[in-house]
């Protein structure tokens, strides 16, 4: 069996030629991680799998769940968002929804020359930090960079920078294991 970024690959991508063809980048992403959001819960897929259900009582159910939490292009009041509902329902694959959103946002951020970086720290970083981070990853990685920031006590001290397909391990724990290494050979 396939796994679910293969089989969500060409939705996100069929979504995402859609919104941008119409120029909906945002509100299509708005709608996809509320929706992704709602479906990594395990409740609701176990609900939409009910043999009970049909396909239109499943999608009238989203319809008004999505409504209710403010994914407007999938509430029903958009033939486009319906019927992507629609076409997921009759093929088994409403459940691969975080990874649709998940495949979205990175089209999105590849049109929009955006990456989302996480820094990862032992204490809380300070705003000149953060921004002192974020301009050395736009120099270096040529693109506009979104910062969120964690704290991980565990690392002792330092930073784990991951921004796309690039991770940046300044951390204490990494020095000293390095410099272990180099001690060893």
């Amino acid at each position: 069996m396939a796994d679910n970024n293969t089989i969500a690959r060409p939705y996100a991508q069929a979504i995402f030629d859609l919104a941008n063809e119409a120029g909906d980048l945002g509100q299509w992403s708005e709608s996809l991680t509320i929706a992704g959001q709602l479906f990594a819960d395990v409740v609701l897929a176990e609900y939409l799998a009910n043999p009970e259900l049909n396909d239109q009582q499943r999608l009238e159910f989203l319809t008004g769940l999505f409504k209710q939490a403010g994914a407007k292009l999938l509430a029903g009041d958009n033939d486009k968002g319906t019927n992507f509902l629609r076409l997921l329902l009759e093929n088994r694959r409403i459940a691969v929804m975080p990874e649709i959103a998940e495949h979205y946002e990175t089209q999105k951020a590849k049109v929009e020359n955006t990456v989302d970086a996480v820094v990862t720290s032992a204490v809380k970083l300070n705003k000149n930090q953060i921004g002192d981070i974020e301009e050395a990853l736009k120099k270096r990685l040529s693109c506009d960079v979104n910062v969120a920031t964690k704290i991980n006590e565990n690392l002792i001290g330092g930073t784990v920078i991951r921004a796309g397909d690039v991770v940046i391990d300044g951390s204490l724990r990494a020095r000293l294991e390095s410099l272990a290494n180099a001690v060893i050979k």
